[in-house]
């Protein structure tokens, strides 16, 4: 005998309220046994809340439903939290990308100051860089005065130390030649007194002049 096939039944929302009402308790007992046997025979966590049409709470916990549902809230976090990067690294990658960026284009402005990768730039962005370079000039011309106008004062005030220098050293030299001569010229005096006042000279000159009068005084005789 040739065994009849079970005709598939279609899912979908019964109309009847009462139906509906008896089918979804019928289920929900069954789905509730299904989740007790799960949970005994594989040593599993099983939690199950549900909500009838009407608004009615009913729910399983093979442990504590309060444990559970924490259990999940910090399983979802932290599964969000490695799959989406924070919002601090959104932003330093962010900051990043700006920083490359700005480089990049710095970089490709100093090219084009040097002359260099200035083919590919239109008439406006040329005038525009003409005016950058402009400035430019104008400022190290600018620059270049102040140094060279500070360097001359420069000189200026040493020329000035200079000339006082020499202006002072000019002044006191013939105040010392007159000390120094007057310094000798006392020195000589003081010699020739003491000379003149030495009994040694005195003597010498005595005796000189008596050997220089006897042979005169003989001779009368």
């Amino acid at each position: 005998m040739m065994k009849m096939k079970r005709k598939k039944i279609t899912i979908k929302k019964i109309d009847d309220k009462t139906a509906r009402q008896v089918t979804f308790s019928k289920r929900r007992k069954g789905l509730f046994k299904k989740a007790e046997e799960l949970s005994v025979l594989c040593d599993a966590e099983v939690g199950l809340i549900v909500f009838s049409s009407t608004g009615k709470l009913f729910d399983y916990c093979s442990t504590s439903m309060k444990d559970t549902i924490t259990r999940y809230n910090a399983q979802d976090h932290g599964i969000n939290k490695l799959n989406t990067p924070s919002q601090e690294l959104q932003l330093e990658a962010s900051n990043r990308i700006k920083l490359d960026k700005e480089i990049a284009d710095r970089t490709q402005q100093l090219k084009q100051m040097k002359g260099d990768d200035i083919e590919a730039l239109n008439l406006n962005e040329l005038q525009l860089l003409e005016k950058t370079l402009h400035i430019g000039f104008n400022r190290v011309i600018e620059t270049k005065e102040k140094r060279i106008m500070s360097e001359i004062s420069d000189l200026q005030k040493m020329v000035e130390v200079r000339q006082m220098i020499s202006m002072m050293s000019k002044t006191r030299c013939p105040s010392l030649i007159d000390s120094k001569i007057g310094i000798q010229e006392e020195r000589v005096s003081l010699d020739s007194i003491s000379c003149a006042s030495d009994p040694l000279f005195e003597d010498d000159y005595s005796d000189t002049s008596l050997k220089l009068g006897l042979p005169f005084s003989n001779r009368r005789c």
